[in-house]
């Protein structure tokens, strides 16, 4: 096999923008006005899994629609988004990709049927997480793919913990990489991270986003104290098409690593953990690699783990 190398150069990629939030936090709007704004004057399509409800914004913006309905299996997703991307649309909303999760038909009811398949025994309870983690992976791959840009809308809840405080337990806000403790997108937990960019809105700033991923060289692209607008959706497409930042961009934040939240609540969940067990957890999760040199599905892994040995302790 021969492989040819050129030199870089950064034209025509698709970006993959998730956007998470509570019911009011803006999110479909917000894909929508997003959507506008990389598309241009061609029209864009939505992927519509919530009964028709992306169709209260025909009126304001120009779309074709497709309603998705269950079993929402990782599959189906896929080939919603691929024939869209063959369809030639510039820009494709999916709405909402929660039910991927936890709608019906998806990887939660999956790994439940899985689980009853074998046997319905603790002892088989990972093992029945093989076969809808993979079809999982399989669909991101296919999204990997895609050259058309992806806004994929999530739900997001408020979560809480249980964690072990001076020897006793209590009861927090689940703690999240974009700094506003319990609110979680519901989905498969490394997804938002396989993304270009991610934010999380909340319904007492409509449409304003907090980044959940965001790179260095998007930040100028994203302001963080004001809505995303169609403008955004403008600035992002010509930077996918090899265009400079803008200098008259607002600056965003800069966020930390994408992995350093998960590293730094591993390590405060380990200090209760026997050395011996951490050896065993880091072989298993994290195939012999440091926490540094892990990727973000690996820390997940090994954090999930962390926390339901912490709570049984």
């Amino acid at each position: 096999m021969s492989i040819m190398f050129r030199p870089a150069v950064r034209q025509n990629v698709g970006l993959l923008i998730g956007l998470a939030g509570s019911s009011g936090s803006g999110k479909t709007y917000t894909a929508m006005r997003l959507a506008k704004g990389m598309a241009g004057d061609t029209p864009f399509c939505c992927i519509d899994t919530e009964a028709g409800r992306a169709t209260h914004y025909a009126e304001q913006f120009r779309f074709d629609h497709a309603d998705l309905r269950p079993p929402f299996e990782p599959r189906a997703y896929a080939e919603a988004i691929v024939a869209a991307d063959l369809a030639q649309y510039p820009v494709i909303i999916v709405d909402s990709c929660s039910h991927e999760h936890a709608g019906e038909g998806g990887i939660l009811d999956m790994q439940e049927a899985e689980f009853q398949r074998l046997g319905a025994r603790e002892a088989v309870k990972m093992t029945s997480w093989i076969k809808p983690k993979g079809e999982h992976r399989k669909m991101v791959s296919r999204l990997l793919q895609v050259r058309a840009h992806l806004i994929l809308c999530f739900r997001a809840e408020e979560k809480i913990e249980m964690v072990r405080v001076d020897g006793k337990m209590e009861v927090r806000k689940k703690q999240t990489a974009t700094g506003l403790d319990g609110w979680v997108p519901i989905c498969e937990k490394t997804l938002p991270y396989e993304l270009t960019a991610s934010f999380l809105l909340m319904a007492s700033r409509p449409g304003v986003p907090l980044p959940i991923k965001l790179q260095e060289q998007h930040r100028a692209l994203v302001p963080l104290d004001q809505p995303i607008t169609e403008t955004c959706g403008q600035r992002l497409a010509a930077w996918a098409r090899g265009g400079s930042i803008p200098k008259s961009a607002t600056p965003a934040l800069a966020p930390s690593d994408d992995r350093a939240p998960l590293i730094a609540e591993i390590k405060s969940l380990a200090v209760t953990i026997p050395a011996r067990e951490k050896v065993d957890a880091a072989q298993t999760y994290l195939s012999g690699l440091s926490l540094e040199q892990a990727d973000v599905a690996q820390l997940a892994d090994l954090l999930a783990w962390c926390r339901t040995r912490t709570a049984a302790a």
